[in-house]
């Protein structure tokens, strides 16, 4: 780990792909200085690891959590109340390969991840310095693979968070082209299978999002790059599909996958990211991806335009807490790159400002 500066005001954790196998370029997880008005990115420290793809802090942002790509295990930081940078605190096994995606629950005891590869949600807890203990239970999802004979050779979930009220972990499975409702009992960390509901076939739903008042969630579908709004009916944590939309234009010819999506803290546009290419082997672009905007009806969604991402295999994306921001992750141009929101339309506009960093696919303010 090499310090380099203090921070003076919000402090951004940029995770990176580092691996010869996906092409990665970065150097693990990358710590920045930003600006009150987000234009001025100061590197503070880099933290040398591998793949660190996705990251989470606990409720109380005093430690961070790294899952890593193509590997089996989960790291834990200490951050510095004063500086924001990050001291290590050790990794503990996933209990499966490629864990892809993590979340804290709501009484700050427990982690949860998605092991990508091997089809399996695991518990771990969360002790009081910080430190992970070892895999409290481990879930597979059950259910038929799709028909893609590459990327649904069996469950592959990508994303396991917490709907709105904490009661459930919702998973949606891009093998098994079906979403999971799970619980988890805050005492002892079982995990338990609720609810599940079949998409699409071919759909492969990687991300969801809430919406903050509606009784609805959407998901990004990679595989066929569409958007599917769904009734959550929170009492239950059931899903019910309501409307599927294409995420990429209507002319559209090229393939295409889903990346992230995101709903605008008040209510009014949901955005997905779309990435060219047949998947993650292959090149992209070379032109730039683009984000997608919809506007929010009574839950369901209405089409009003795209955007360039400004580069290319946008995988990760992240508003700002007041919506009138965008921070899109561009994987294969090493770039982030800052948007200003148009408030009447949804649509982003590049401000200017451009992070570049290697191969970047997650970011996390703290």
């Amino acid at each position: 780990m090499n310090a380099h500066a203090r921070r003076t005001g919000t402090v951004a954790y940029v995770g990176s792909r580092t691996t010869a196998a996906r092409e990665g370029r970065g150097n693990g997880i990358e710590v920045y200085d930003v600006s009150a008005r987000g234009d001025a990115w100061t590197p503070l420290q880099t933290v040398d690891l591998d793949n660190p793809t996705f990251l989470a802090t606990d409720h109380d942002r005093r430690f961070l959590y790294a899952v890593h790509g193509d590997l089996d295990y989960v790291s834990a930081f200490r951050i510095d109340p004063d500086t924001g940078l990050l001291s290590a605190l050790g990794r503990q096994d996933t209990g499966g390969r490629n864990p892809a995606h993590l979340a804290v629950d709501p009484t700050n005891r427990f982690l949860v991840v998605a092991n990508h590869s091997s089809g399996s949600i695991a518990s771990l807890p969360l002790l009081a310095d910080g430190r992970l203990g070892p895999v409290r239970d481990l879930l597979e999802l059950p259910g038929e693979p799709g028909p893609h004979r590459a990327d649904q050779t069996g469950s592959r979930p990508h994303h396991v968070p917490f709907s709105p009220d904490g009661r459930f972990v919702v998973v949606p499975d891009k093998g098994l082209d079906r979403l999971f409702t799970l619980t988890l009992e805050s005492d002892s960390g079982k995990l338990g299978l609720r609810r599940s509901v079949a998409t699409r076939e071919f759909a492969g739903p990687r991300h969801i999002a809430f919406h903050p008042r509606l009784p609805y969630a959407y998901t990004v579908d990679e595989l066929r790059s569409t958007v599917t709004a769904y009734r959550w009916d929170a009492r239950e944590g059931a899903l019910e599909a309501a409307q599927t939309l294409p995420s990429t234009a209507p002319t559209a010819t090229g393939d295409s996958r889903g990346g992230e999506i995101a709903v605008s803290p008040d209510g009014r546009f949901v955005y997905a990211s779309n990435r060219s290419g047949a998947g993650d082997s292959s090149p992209g672009g070379p032109g730039p991806d683009s984000i997608t905007v919809f506007a929010v009806d009574d839950g369901t969604l209405t089409p009003v335009g795209r955007a360039s991402a400004e580069g290319v295999r946008p995988r990760f994306f992240c508003l700002a807490p007041d919506g009138g921001r965008m921070y899109v992750a561009n994987e294969r141009s090493h770039s982030v790159v800052a948007f200003d929101i148009d408030a009447g339309t949804g649509l982003p506009h590049p401000n200017g400002t451009v992070v570049r960093t290697g191969s970047p696919v997650c970011v996390l303010f703290g």
